[in-house]
C-alpha cells in the first residue's frame, strides 16, 4: 500500500508540472498568524456617536433625506446640523481622530469620494521595498501600511480597537464610499479587534469594497458591497466574526469570501466547539461566485441566498499563502442556492475585461472572472475535509448541485509525500432539498453530485439524483477510500485551470469557458480511443474471429465504443457505466475466442506466436472493464485505492500497441528466400 501511494504521489507531482503558474494564488497577502481567539463578536452601540461624518451641501442633504420615515429624517437633520460645526468631510479624518477603543463614528447620507486619500503615492511611499504579487500591486507589510495608508486604501482603519462606524440612513445606498477604481480597497481594517460596520456602502475598486484582516472580533451588519475587480466583503486570519444582512454583486471574484478563517478545530470530526465566522441572511448575486473561501475553516454559513452567479459558493484548497490548508469545517445549512448559470466569460472573449476597470462596465453588469471554475453549480468543494451540507435548498442549476473534487497538496505548494492525500475526506451532504423551491416548484438541477471519486469517508443522502459516478457511497456505510480521482476528470480540471484574465486565454474544449458536444476535450478523448478501438475490433473480427459468436462480441465492442462517446458527452447519465459493460463483454469474448484458436497448434496454422498470453490479457482487461462499469453504476468498490478505470486505462494502452503488432499484416516471403531456406546446412 505503502508503494502504490508513492506511484499514486509520482502521477500527482508530475501532473501539478503541467498546472499552469497563473494558478498559484488568489489573493496574496503579508505573512500572517491566526488571532488567539482571546476576542468575541462585538455588540452594536446605540448610544450618541462620539464622531461624526457629513458633506456641506445642505440641499442635496435635504434632497437624500426627504423619503425617510419622519423620525428617522428629524434624526438625521440634527445630526446634519451638528456635523456643521464639528463633524467631519471624510471618513478617514474621523478615523484619524478616534483617540480611544469604543468609539462611534456615524456617517450621515451623502456620496464619500475620499478625496484627500485619493493621490498616488509620492517621497518615500513611492518607492517602497515590497515584492509585487503577481496581479499587480504590493505586498506591503503591515508597517508599511502604516506608513503610507492610502498607497492602496481609500480609507484605512490600522490598529483601532472597538470601533463602530454606521449610517444613518433608511438603507445602506444611502451613503457611499467610492473608491472610483482608483484604489486597491475601498476601506481596510487591519489588526482592529471589535471593529463593527453597519449600514452603508462600499464599491468600485480594483480588489475588494470591505477588506478585515488580522482582527479578533468583527460584524459587517446590513452592509452593501458591489462592482469589484475581485470581492465583495474579504475577512482573512480573523476570528469571532460576524456576517449579517448583507448584500454583494458584481464582484470578479465572490461577494462574500471568509478566506483563512481562524482554523480552530484542526484536527475534530464533525462535532466542534464554536465555529470562528457565522454568516448569516445574507445575499450575493450576479458575481463569479456568490460565497468562496480559501481555507475558508469553521464558517458557520445558514439562511442565505445566492443566486444569478456562475456558481453559487466554492471553498477550496487550491492556493498557496493562504494559513490553515488544507480547508476545513465549513458548515452550510438552510441557504437557498439557485440559478447559478452565468457566462461572465464572454466579457474577457470580446476584450472588455482588457479594458481599464472604470471603462468595462461594472454598472452595467459586467463582470470580469479573476478565476476559472465551473459555471452552473451549486456548490464546489475543491480539496475539502469535515464539511457539512445539510437542509440547504439548490435548484436551477444547468451542471450540479454538488461538485466535489480533490486538490494534491503539491498546487499549495507543499511537497511532502504524506500530504498529497490530505483533501476531500468526511464531507457529509444529507437533508437537503434538490431541484426544488421552497415554494414546491419543480427546478430540476442537471445532476444531483459530480465527484472525482477520491478521498475517505464522504457520504451523500439517498435520492439525491443523477451523478458521477451513479453509485455514490451513502452515509452510514464504509465506503471507499481513493487516493486518486478519476483520470478523465483529473485531467479535465488541469486543463479547465489554464485560464487567465488578464492575458484573455480561456482553454479550448473546456465546457466551464462554453465548449459543447464534439468541442469538449472529454468528448475528443472518447471519439479518438473509439475509433482506434474500433478499427482494431473490426481487424480481429476479420482476421481472428471469424465466426458467428465473433461477430457478436464485436457488434457489443462497437456498440460499446460507440456508446462512450455519447456517455463522454452525457456525463450524468447511465450511457458510461453501459458502454464499459459492452466493452467488457467484447473484450472477454474476444479473448476467450483467441484462446481457442491460438496456442501452439494456432501459431503451426500460422497465427501469431504468443496467441494466448494477449488471449487472456484481452479477458482480464474484459474483467476491469466490467468491474470499472460495477464500480461507477452500481457500487464503488471497497478496499480499492484506485479506481478500476486507472488500471483498465494503463492496460488497454499496452492491449492496443499488442494488438497492432500481433494484427499487422507479415511480410511475404519471396520464393528465392524460401529455397534459401530449404538449403541444408
Amino acid at each position: 500500500m505503502r508503494s502504490l501511494r508513492r506511484v499514486a504521489t509520482a502521477v500527482a507531482l508530475t501532473l501539478g508540472l503541467l498546472l499552469p503558474a497563473s494558478a498559484a494564488f488568489a489573493h496574496e497577502e503579508r505573512p500572517v498568524t491566526f488571532p488567539d481567539g482571546s476576542g468575541s463578536v462585538p455588540v452594536r452601540r446605540t448610544g450618541e456617536p462620539d464622531l461624526l461624518v457629513c458633506k456641506n451641501d445642505r440641499a442635496d442633504f435635504g434632497r437624500r433625506i426627504a423619503g425617510f420615515p419622519p423620525d428617522l429624517r428629524r434624526r438625521n437633520l440634527e445630526l446634519f446640523e451638528r456635523c456643521q460645526e464639528k463633524g467631519y468631510r471624510h471618513l478617514q479624518e474621523a478615523v484619524d481622530r478616534v483617540d480611544r477603543p469604543g468609539t462611534t463614528i456615524a456617517i450621515l447620507p451623502g456620496v464619500y469620494l475620499e478625496e484627500p486619500s485619493q493621490p498616488g503615492p509620492t517621497g518615500d511611499c513611492a518607492n517602497l521595498n515590497a515584492r509585487w504579487s503577481s496581479w499587480g500591486y504590493q505586498i506591503l507589510s503591515y508597517e508599511q501600511q502604516k506608513q503610507c495608508p492610502h498607497n492602496q486604501n481609500l480609507v484605512a482603519i490600522l490598529g483601532i480597537k472597538n470601533l463602530q462606524i454606521e449610517g444613518t440612513g433608511a438603507k445602506p445606498t444611502d451613503v457611499i464610499i467610492d473608491a472610483q477604481y482608483k484604489k486597491l480597497n475601498a476601506i481596510r481594517a487591519d489588526t482592529s479587534n471589535g471593529i463593527y460596520f453597519r449600514n452603508f456602502t462600499a464599491q468600485r475598486t480594483t480588489f475588494n469594497s470591505l477588506y478585515i484582516l488580522a482582527t479578533d472580533g468583527f460584524v459587517i451588519d446590513t452592509m452593501l458591497t458591489r462592482w469589484n475587480d475581485e470581492y465583495g466583503f474579504l475577512t482573512f486570519a480573523s476570528d469571532h466574526g460576524l456576517y449579517t444582512d448583507c448584500e454583494s454583486h458584481g464582484n470578479g471574484d465572490s461577494g462574500i469570501y471568509p478566506g483563512s478563517a481562524s482554523d480552530i478545530n484542526d484536527g475534530r470530526g464533525h462535532d466542534v466547539p464554536r465555529y470562528s465566522i457565522e454568516i448569516r441572511r445574507c445575499k450575493s448575486y450576479q458575481n463569479m461566485v456568490g460565497y468562496s473561501g480559501t481555507a475558508g475553516d469553521s464558517v458557520y454559513v445558514h439562511d442565505n441566498e445566492f443566486y444569478d452567479n456562475m456558481g453559487g459558493a466554492s471553498m477550496d484548497s487550491a492556493f498557496a499563502g493562504h494559513p490553515g490548508l488544507p480547508q476545513n469545517h465549513a458548515r452550510f445549512e438552510r441557504n437557498r442556492i439557485h440559478d447559478n448559470n452565468q457566462d461572465y466569460y464572454r466579457y474577457v472573449a470580446d476584450g472588455t475585461c482588457a479594458k481599464p476597470a472604470a471603462e468595462r462596465g461594472y454598472e452595467r453588469g459586467v463582470v470580469c472572472p479573476q478565476i476559472g471554475m465551473p459555471r452552473g453549480t451549486g456548490i464546489v468543494t475543491a480539496g475539502g475535509n469535515w464539511n457539512v451540507f445539510r437542509d440547504n435548498w439548490i435548484w436551477g442549476h444547468e451542471s450540479a448541485a454538488f461538485d466535489l473534487l480533490a486538490v494534491p497538496a503539491f498546487i499549495r505548494g507543499e511537497e511532502s509525500w504524506d500530504k498529497q492525500f490530505d483533501t476531500s475526506h468526511h464531507n457529509l451532504y444529507e437533508g437537503n432539498h434538490l431541484g426544488v423551491t421552497p415554494e414546491g416548484a419543480d427546478r430540476p438541477n442537471g445532476a444531483g453530485v459530480s465527484w472525482d471519486g477520491q478521498g475517505t469517508g464522504n457520504c451523500w443522502q439517498r435520492g439525491i439524483g443523477p451523478s458521477t459516478p451513479w453509485a455514490l457511497p451513502a452515509c452510514g456505510s464504509a465506503g471507499p477510500s481513493r487516493i486518486l480521482g478519476e483520470p478523465v476528470k483529473l485531467a479535465k480540471s488541469y486543463l479547465c485551470n489554464d485560464y487567465s484574465v488578464g492575458e484573455r486565454r480561456l482553454p479550448a474544449g473546456c465546457e466551464w469557458y462554453g465548449s459543447t458536444g464534439l468541442a469538449r476535450v472529454e468528448v475528443q478523448l472518447a471519439l479518438a480511443t473509439s475509433l482506434v478501438l474500433g478499427l482494431i475490433a473490426i481487424l480481429l473480427q476479420l482476421r481472428r474471429l471469424r465466426s458467428r459468436a465473433g461477430l457478436a462480441v464485436t457488434f457489443a465492442g462497437l456498440a460499446g465504443l460507440t456508446l462512450d462517446v455519447f456517455g463522454a458527452a452525457h456525463t450524468y447519465t447511465p450511457l458510461p457505466a453501459a458502454a464499459l459493460a459492452l466493452m467488457g463483454v467484447w473484450w472477454i469474448g474476444a479473448g476467450w475466442l483467441w484462446l481457442g484458436r491460438g496456442g501452439p497448434a494456432g501459431a503451426r496454422a500460422g497465427r501469431p506466436a504468443g496467441g494466448r498470453a494477449f488471449g487472456w490479457f484481452t479477458a482480464v482487461l474484459g474483467a476491469l472493464a466490467l468491474a470499472d462499469a460495477f464500480d461507477k453504476a452500481v457500487m464503488m468498490i471497497p478496499l480499492l485505492p484506485l479506481g478500476p478505470g486507472w488500471i483498465r486505462g494503463l492496460l488497454a494502452g499496452v492491449w492496443t500497441l499488442w494488438a497492432i503488432v500481433l494484427l499487422a499484416p507479415k511480410p511475404r516471403r519471396t520464393a528465392a528466400a524460401a529455397r534459401v531456406e530449404e538449403v541444408p546446412a
